[in-house]
């Protein structure tokens, strides 16, 4: 078995899923992420992404292929084994907020901390620096459902960066948000990113969101694509020819 490179925090090779109705998922996708890289994986819908990032993270472990994280095999790890890592060392951001409703937003924030054994007191204060960084702090004592849908993915994103994790996995982050909120949340999630230290893999469809990352990866139909552009048309061939062409590897 061949280790990963020891620059990439995470390192996947030959990843194949396939869905319950047999549809497939992944067809033999590899990549590796650099320490403090902020990797957009895109896509359109149904083209693997929320699959790729799920067996990264080893919140569904790969039918076949290896995942790596800073040179320790996810793919070998059991399922209790697994949850600590996601628990102590990932964060995770869903397209759709779900937050505990027992809860207010403070302590849905301070939650992952509080888990891992942080005092109340310490893990209060790192989840209000986030809420004022993502402008709603002052609706730290409210309950979910007293928040809109934007103000709850807020929180979520709150929740997810105050244990200040490792990796963080955002799958359609700014998907709830409207389209004058999405800027300022990116911008606060990639400046975290960098100033922590924070790697990033982000699963988006969306040509501006993935513009903030340093790389992208292109999926369709569960295979990375690459992008090839062709000679410059002859001025005797018919117009249209000579495009870039995607090819999947």
């Amino acid at each position: 078995m061949e280790a990963p490179p020891d620059n990439d925090v995470l390192w996947a090779r030959a990843l194949h899923f396939t869905h319950p109705d047999g549809s497939p998922a992944l067809g033999g996708v590899s990549l590796g992420v650099r320490e403090g890289e902020i990797l957009a994986v895109s896509g359109p819908r149904g083209s693997g992404k929320t699959t790729l990032l799920s067996c990264l993270s080893g919140l569904v472990p790969a039918q076949r292929g290896e995942v790596w994280f800073n040179s320790v095999p996810v793919h070998t790890m059991g399922p209790m084994t697994r949850e600590r890592l996601r628990r102590d060392r990932f964060g995770w951001i869903d397209p759709a907020p779900v937050l505990v409703p027992e809860l207010n937003v403070w302590e849905n924030a301070a939650l992952p901390l509080m888990l891992r054994g942080t005092s109340r007191r310490r893990a209060k204060v790192a989840a209000l620096e986030w809420l004022e960084r993502l402008d709603i702090g002052d609706r730290s004592r409210h309950r979910p459902h007293e928040l809109t849908q934007p103000e709850r993915q807020r929180a979520c994103i709150a929740r997810a960066l105050a244990p200040a994790p490792t990796v963080l996995f955002a799958d359609e982050p700014t998907a709830p948000l409207h389209r004058a909120d999405r800027a300022h949340v990116l911008r606060t999630l990639t400046t975290a990113a960098r100033s922590h230290g924070i790697t990033v893999v982000l699963a988006t469809h969306d040509a501006e969101t993935a513009a903030l990352a340093d790389r992208t990866v292109s999926l369709l139909d569960g295979r990375r694509v690459n992008t090839v552009h062709l000679p410059p048309v002859q001025e005797t061939q018919p117009a249209g020819q000579g495009a870039a062409c995607s090819l999947s590897v």
